[in-house]
Order: structure tokens, then sequence, then C-alpha cells
């Protein structure tokens, strides 16, 4: 009985020993499942973040796709227009500056602006608004005056107001001082005086600048588009010889600018001047000033061309020629001005855009706008015009204008300086004049002095 007893608790024991060793084959198997699950699923996790890493570079490059399609949309865009508004007229080109410097003015002042909405100062950016339109008026308004003369001058009042521009101007802008005197506020006179200087400063570099380049626009269309085409060309070339052949870093304010590029883009912009020169200059709508409000590209414009757009004959160094069989050559003067203009749009109109950076910078924004689509604001597009256009009208009364005076210049003058009472004195005067060189018979000089005799006895009483 005892032998049966211990072969049981033997048997017992030999069999749980093989269920533990069955249990613990279970457990092993168990195991490694769950470690073949789990670097399954690490090997998913892999394969998802490697798929994400691969989404988020695939991102950035459909973004730069995109943004390179509209920026070069909307620069055919804005070219299609710009040629559009020149073929319109110079008066419409005249409208585009002034458009375009009420827009980089507005985007200068933004963060003035801002600021005084969130100091509870709205009347800030009610003053920045009035000095500007007093500016322009100030500065562009007898160009109007020239345009619209002949409706002016029909109505009393509005002849009041031109022929004392300038007075008028004055109590305008006096106005304005007496305005920001009355709305400075303790704790905020720092930031307002600041604001002010903010706004003076934009109209010094933006306002006055543009009014030269309307100067250029009425002076012929040749001195502002030439001049506006150099800027760009430069700008591009600049940074396709920087990304190209760039090394050395040019200004700190600007990181991406090299003097490679630099160098690179002043050869290609001369070369562009000479290429645009010749384009333009064989057409009068070009190079003629203007003089009627309605001129167009249709019109027939005609006016005595200025000597630079005449060719004209340079002799050469007989030491150097002479071999050659040359002695002169003839070209136009006006080859030898685009090229000094092209001289100026490549090294100094550059410091225009270094300027608008800087101020980026203090005020740490990546544009001043947001106004064209891959583009940002307008001031980014036009920051190197400004300097460029007053530098082309200095250059334009220093060598090219022969300073002459013109029919409509006097007659806006007399009309501008001279009472009734006056203006008929000056026409007695001219009548005897063309009398005395047989212009008129005496019979008709007659009757045109009797009307003049009558017309002054009738503002007399």
């Amino acid at each position: 009985m005892a032998k049966k007893k211990s072969a049981s608790k033997k048997m017992s024991s030999g069999g749980d020993g093989q269920d533990k060793r069955h249990k613990k084959g279970v457990n092993g198997d168990s195991n490694v499942v769950e470690k073949a699950s789990s670097a399954s699923s690490s090997n998913d996790s892999i394969s998802s973040a490697s798929a994400t890493s691969v989404n988020a570079n695939a991102s950035p490059n459909a973004n730069k796709r995109y943004n390179f399609i509209i920026r070069t949309s909307w620069t055919f865009v804005m070219l299609a227009g710009f040629f559009a508004i020149l073929a319109s007229g110079h008066f419409y080109c005249v409208l585009l500056i002034i458009a375009c410097q009420v827009a980089t003015f507005k985007e200068c002042i933004a963060v003035t602006g801002a600021s005084g909405s969130a100091k509870n100062l709205p009347l800030t950016k009610t003053l920045n608004w009035y000095l500007l339109f007093t500016t322009i008026y100030y500065l562009d308004g007898k160009t109007f005056f020239r345009f619209f003369q002949n409706f002016l001058f029909e109505h009393p009042f509005l002849t009041l107001i031109v022929s004392h521009h300038k007075f008028v101007c004055y109590f305008l802008y006096l106005f304005g001082f007496i305005f920001f005197v009355c709305t400075l506020r303790k704790g905020f006179l720092k930031f307002q005086f600041a604001s002010l200087c903010i706004t003076h400063m934009a109209l010094a570099l933006v306002v006055f600048q543009a009014h030269l380049i309307i100067k250029n626009v009425i002076n012929g269309l040749f001195w502002f588009l030439v001049p506006c085409g150099l800027v760009i060309v430069n700008d591009i070339f600049a940074y396709l010889c920087g990304i190209t052949f760039g090394r050395t870093k040019l200004i700190e304010i600007s990181p991406k600018k090299t003097l490679e590029g630099f160098i690179g883009a002043w050869f290609f912009t001369a070369l562009a001047s000479v290429i645009l020169t010749r384009i333009f200059e064989p057409f009068s709508y070009m190079t003629c000033p203007v003089k009627d409000i309605n001129t167009n590209f249709f019109s027939s414009l005609t006016c005595e061309l200025n000597p630079v757009f005449i060719p004209q004959r340079y002799p050469l160094p007989p030491m150097v020629f002479e071999k050659f069989g040359i002695s002169s050559v003839t070209i136009k003067p006006i080859y030898f001005h685009a090229l000094n203009l092209a001289t100026f749009a490549s090294l100094f109109a550059p410091f225009g855009g270094f300027f608008a950076s800087g101020l980026k910078r203090t005020f740490k924004v990546k544009d001043f706008g947001d106004s064209i689509p891959g583009h940002g604001g307008i001031t980014d597009r036009i920051d190197c015009q400004f300097l460029m256009g007053s530098f082309t009208n200095l250059y334009y009364e220093t060598f090219i204008s022969e300073n002459r005076l013109t029919v409509e210049a006097v007659l806006s003058s007399i009309l501008l300086s001279f009472n009734d009472q006056q203006i008929l004195e000056v026409l007695t005067s001219l009548t005897t004049i063309l009398t005395k060189k047989g212009i008129f018979k005496e019979k008709g000089y007659n009757k045109l002095i009797e009307v003049f005799k009558t017309a002054s006895k009738e503002l007399t009483q």
C-alpha cells in the first residue's frame, strides 16, 4: 500500500512538473507573441514617422511651388496694368504715383497707427492722414492746376484758392499743428511726439520724392519709365548673380545681399539701359513733355526734341583709331545719360531698399503689408524707386533741361499771378505789339482796344 501511494505521488509530481513545463511553454509563447507584436508596432510607428517626415518634407516644397505660381502670376498682372496705365496717358501715370505714395505712407505708419489704437489714441491716425493730403496738395496742387486750368478759372472761388495756393497750404498745415497740440495727453507724450516724427519722416522720404517722380512724368515718360525699368533689372540680376556666385556679405542689415551680386547687377543694368533707351527713344510719346491732359499713346504728340535725343558727332583719339580708318562716331547723347542713370540705379538706389529692410527689422515685421499676393506690400516693391526718381529729376534739371518757357507755363503764371485788370493790360500791350508788326490791321486794332477799355471800366465800377 505504501509503495502504491509513493508511486502515485511520483506520478502526480511528474504530472505537476509536466503542467509547469507546459505553462512555461505557453507563457514563453505568449512572450514571443508579445515581443513580435511590439516589434511590429514599433516598425509601424517607425514607418508612420517616416511617412510623416516625408509629408513634412513634401509640404514645404508644395508651399514654395504655390508661392512661386502666385508671385509669378501677380508679376505679370502688375506688368500688364503698368503698361496699360502708360498707354492711357500722363495724367493716369500721375494718379498711379499718387496711389502708390498713399499706399506706401499707409504701410510705413501702420505700426504707429496700431500702437495709437492700442493706447486709445484714435486721433493719431487721423492726423497722419490729414498731414499726408495737406502735403500732397501743397506739392502736387500746381500740377493739377495746370491740367485743369481752363475749368478752374471759370469759377471765381476756385480761382481765389488757386491764386493763393501757398497761403492756403500754410494754414492747412497750421491747423494740423494746432490739432496735434490739442490732442496731447499726459502719459503718452513720448509716443505722440515719436509718431509725429515718423509721420514727417515718411512725408519727406515718400511724398516729396514721389512729387519729383511726378515731375519726371511731366517732363516726358522716358524719364519715368527708364529709371523704373533700371531699378527692376538691377533687383533681378542682383538676386541672380548673388545666388550664382555670391560669397561676400555686402551689408549687415540685409544678410542675403552679396558684394558679387551687387557688382554683377551693375553690369547687367548698364546693358539694360542701352537696350531700354534704344526701344523707347524713337517714340515722341515717350520723349516729349506733356501739355494736354487728354494725351495718350494714340495721340499725335509732337514737340521740339531735346538735343540729347538728336545724334551728335564725337571725335575719337587719332592715336588709337586712325589705324582702323575711324576718326569719329555719331551717337545720341541720351545713351551716355542712360549709363549714368544705370550707375545710380546699381550703386545708390539699392540703399533705399536697405533702409526699408532696417525699418522692417526695427518693428520686427517680414513685409510692410500683404496688398500684393506673393510680393508683400506696395513698399516692398517700390522702396528703391523713390530714391531713383528723385535723382532722375535732379539729373534732368541739372544736365538735360533747357529751361524753356512754354505757352502753357506763361499762361498759367499770368492766371495765377495777375488779377483781371492786369490781364487786360497785358492783352492791350500784346495787341499793340502785334499791330506794329503788321499782324493786326488798324481797324481791327481799334476795335480790340475799345473792347479792352470797356471791360476795364466795368471792372472798376
